[in-house]
């Protein structure tokens, strides 16, 4: 099974700060120390997103960007097209700058102004063209590597470097683990930072939800389980950064389904708060996916009774179901 279900509290970003939070301008500055407990009211008065690291810092400007300072690796939220994200990762130790799916090259370029830096990797999680569409363009200004599936090896523009799954590949000094994780597309992979506790899951998984299923074969939904169940497999604490901002209407359908979850009730609550400052929801943590995510929580009986699924349905069946239903709402 994917996940138990489970009504308990999830443990969110805000609480799990293990040193200090620095709010830049224009929002005041707080401090936060590690094993202090929270008041509820306290949580949602507070519109910050932290993230995992030894230094943390929420930096809002016009593109509403978020710094992530763990050990030597900064990653950098850069919004793109309407919904997407881009993802910057700035080795500090060496300079070395990489891009997660950059949809368009103007908004990444800009950011590596702002920021004096050159730029190194292209890395692709698939070739849908919201993730590849500035290949070209920053490549050719900064000649930088295209990394991608080997599986999309001739859907990927201008790839250069190939991987599969489990092949381990080092930016800079960081161990990046490479995992198929078909089911949105066939080629799909995400890339893992274990190092760092993150994961680029591109379309694969979302906050609250999961990515559509295209280029069908009679095996996409059982591709898209195992998928999901690798992701589910790594640390509770694992910072997972996806392709696109679609948590709030995530959301709706997921309260539909699961209303008693007070996980998900709560969640959703500081998920409106952020959105209403124009802040990010992601990263999300693996630990909140699996208590609020339905499409990690195939054997919730409150999310079975709704949809009408059977007790005696396996996960393939019930996610095919859920998939169904989120397609239709």
């Amino acid at each position: 099974m994917i996940s138990k279900a489970s009504t308990a509290m999830a443990v969110f970003p805000c609480s799990r700060v293990r040193s200090g939070l620095r709010v830049w301008p224009g929002v005041r500055q707080l401090c936060f120390r590690k094993g202090l407990l929270y008041g509820f009211l306290r949580f949602f008065s507070t519109p910050l997103k932290t993230l995992r690291g030894a230094s943390r810092s929420l930096r809002v400007n016009q593109f509403c960007s978020v710094v992530n300072l763990s050990s030597a690796l900064q990653i950098e939220l850069v919004p793109c097209l309407k919904d997407n994200y881009a993802y910057l990762l700035h080795d500090v130790d060496t300079g070395t700058v990489g891009v997660v799916d950059p949809s368009e090259a103007v908004p990444v370029i800009d950011a590596l102004r702002r920021r004096n830096q050159n730029l190194t990797y292209i890395l692709n999680t698939h070739h849908h063209y919201d993730h590849t569409g500035g290949n070209a363009e920053l490549k050719e200004r900064y000649g930088a590597k295209v990394i991608g599936s080997a599986i999309d090896r001739d859907r990927i523009p201008g790839i250069d470097i190939v991987l599969n799954d489990g092949d381990k590949w080092m930016f800079a000094g960081h161990e990046v683990l490479v995992m198929e994780t078909p089911g949105h597309t066939r080629g799909h992979i995400s890339f893992y930072f274990p190092g760092s506790g993150a994961i680029f899951t591109g379309d694969t998984l979302f906050s609250l939800s999961c990515g559509k299923l295209f280029e069908g074969t009679p095996e996409q939904m059982l591709q898209m389980l195992s998928s999901l169940q690798k992701i589910v497999s790594l640390p509770d604490d694992t910072n997972i950064y996806c392709g696109h901002e679609y948590t709030l209407s995530n959301s709706k359908f997921a309260l539909s389904i699961e209303p008693q979850n007070e996980a998900l009730k709560s969640y959703v609550a500081h998920v409106v708060h952020l959105r209403s400052k124009g802040l990010p929801t992601i990263p999300t943590t693996l630990s909140i996916e699996k208590s609020c995510n339905p499409f990690l929580r195939t054997s919730s009986m409150e999310i079975r009774r709704s949809l009408n699924i059977s007790d005696t349905a396996d996960d393939a069946e019930a996610l095919c179901v859920i998939r169904q239903s989120k397609d239709n709402f």
